[in-house]
């Protein structure tokens, strides 16, 4: 029966006897563990050479790796924590192990695993939390390695439980993109970083609802969406939430629709973390600029039609840059959060002499089994619109791209909506 123990290294001497591949697999391991590490052997491989002059040239740390150039003797491991054995002799390897297990040292034996005192394991590590692997009977690493790697997956896709339940370090603030509303369109680090939370301050669109349902019951979620014309918490109270709960000691995500960095406010939060000395960090998302036009079939660039993006928010008042952009052919302008505002840049498009017969198209819950498409021109939309009842959350699409029948999926034509 093998006993798993987590063992520190950190300022403790580690001996390697062999300074062939094996060697070199396992120094850079050992050396981030904090490991004062000595390697014996005549020669070195090119691998292992490269490695110890790596680290003593990136290293702040003075006799945390030397080199003895010569074979192994008994003294070797006088002042050993832990011993590796890798020299390529089985027959010398198995003297260090019977040496180190006189001395009463662990010792790894490269050349015999079922027959040596430690092992080394197959390891993953998700923050504050290391998972090792290793086999038993028969000993085989390769069985572990596999296992390690499934396990990786499910800690980065946040499939395993990663939250702290006791709070050993300080909070932070992690602002998520969950992307246009399913949730496998989210990053595998978003959902990663969602397992971790202890707080979730979320806004009303995105995957909000699919996500919360998989969280721990004891994780707080504060619903801080915004509507139209209602914004029941005032930016100023979500980023004093922010600071307040890390500064506890909380794990925060911030759980945007898009991309945060994307009409989401997000730079300012980020700015009012840095400025309370919180961490923060940002996990971009699939953005609905450019994700909600393609459920419905419409590349916002394709070669031919549409070179460049011009990207507005439609509660801010129709600048000449977006004039410009409607009037330029080579140009697509995707328009969020502008349903409202349609009716007022259409009419300030055809009063700036844009061409009424300019495509547009209004996509309506994009990546939803709501999702609705209206395709019409400049001078019909918003007759249309009112005529479909459309309704947020939509994005609007003006531009050649709009109209041409590319790429459209089945299921986004079978809820399609043409004037």
């Amino acid at each position: 029966m093998t006993t798993m123990l987590g063992v520190s290294l950190t300022g403790r001497r580690v001996v390697l006897v062999g300074g062939g591949a094996v060697t070199a697999r396992r120094l850079g391991r050992f050396l981030a563990d904090g490991a004062l590490v000595r390697i014996v052997a005549p020669e070195l491989a090119p691998q292992t050479h490269a490695l110890m002059a790596a680290h003593s040239a990136e290293s702040d740390a003075d006799g945390d790796i030397e080199w003895v150039p010569r074979r192994f003797v008994p003294d070797d491991i006088d002042d050993a924590w832990l011993v590796h054995s890798a020299t390529g002799d089985p027959s010398v390897d198995r003297e260090v192990a019977e040496l180190c297990e006189r001395r009463r040292v662990f010792c790894i034996n490269a050349s015999d695993g079922a027959r040596t005192s430690a092992r080394m394991t197959a390891q993953t590590s998700s923050g504050d939390v290391v998972i090792g692997v290793s086999s038993e009977v028969g000993v085989d690493p390769r069985r572990a390695a596999g296992v390690r790697r499934a396990i990786d997956t499910m800690l980065v896709s946040g499939r395993l439980p990663l939250r702290r339940h006791r709070t050993t370090r300080a909070g932070r603030v992690d602002l998520i993109g969950g992307g246009p509303g399913p949730i496998d369109l989210m990053t595998v680090r978003a959902r990663r970083l969602l397992a971790e939370a202890d707080v979730v301050i979320a806004d009303r669109l995105g995957p909000t609802d699919a996500v919360i349902a998989e969280l721990d019951p004891d994780v707080l979620v504060i619903d801080v969406g915004k509507r139209p014309h209602h914004h029941p918490v005032p930016q100023h109270e979500i980023n004093a939430l922010l600071i307040a709960h890390a500064a506890a000691g909380k794990r925060v995500v911030r759980l945007k629709g898009g991309d945060p960095f994307m009409y989401g406010r997000g730079g300012e939060e980020v700015i009012a973390c840095r400025q309370a000395g919180i961490a923060v960090e940002v996990t971009p998302g699939v953005s609905s600029a450019i994700s909600v036009p393609q459920a419905a079939g419409i590349p916002v660039t394709h070669r031919g039609t549409a070179s460049a993006l011009h990207v507005v928010n439609g509660q801010g008042e129709v600048s000449a840059t977006t004039l410009r952009s409607l009037a330029d052919p080579e140009v697509t302008t995707t328009m969020l959060m502008g349903v409202a505002a349609l009716s007022k840049v259409v009419r300030a498009a055809l009063d700036h002499g844009i061409s009424p017969d300019l495509p547009v198209a209004i996509v309506e819950s994009g990546h939803t089994p709501r999702q609705r498409t209206t395709r019409s021109t400049l001078g019909e939309i918003v007759a249309d619109a009112a005529l479909a009842g459309v309704q947020n959350p939509a994005v609007i699409v003006f531009g050649d791209v709009a109209g041409a029948d590319l790429l459209m999926p089945e299921h986004a034509r079978s809820r399609e909506s043409i004037s």
